[in-house]
């Protein structure tokens, strides 16, 4: 018995590892004539970018915060690779001003300003 259990605990501790989903975190503040409501819009058209590249963005405003102006852009892949893929694609879209990657950064350029940006792994 005691060779079972010793077993099947290094099976356990062989297994494959959990991978981390990544989360983007921006902070941002909305530039003098923007609203949220047309900061979301962006972010509704962004994420229909996203959805081929396996990426998702949520918004996230403060209610209680000793910083009520800057809210908090979570963007979500299921990993790190899968960030770096899309990463890769919309830097490299910069390249051409017409592409769709590049009229939303103008976009965004347009109504906010970044003010931190960080990457976490989520277990």
């Amino acid at each position: 018995m005691k060779k079972t259990l010793i077993l099947a605990a290094l099976i356990g501790l062989t297994a494959t590892p959990a991978q981390a989903e990544h989360w983007d975190v921006i902070g941002s503040k909305l530039k003098d004539g923007c609203s949220m409501g047309t900061y979301m819009a962006i972010v509704k058209d962004f994420n229909e970018w996203g959805k081929a590249h396996g990426y998702k963005a949520t918004i996230l405003t403060p209610i209680q915060d000793r910083d009520l102006e800057t809210f908090w852009w979570i963007g979500r892949t299921k990993d790190a690779a899968t960030f770096g893929a899309a990463w890769d694609a919309w830097r490299d879209a910069m390249a051409d001003p017409n592409s769709t990657e590049a009229k939303l950064q103008a976009r965004f350029d347009k109504c906010s300003v970044d003010n931190s940006r960080s990457g976490y792994d989520a277990w």
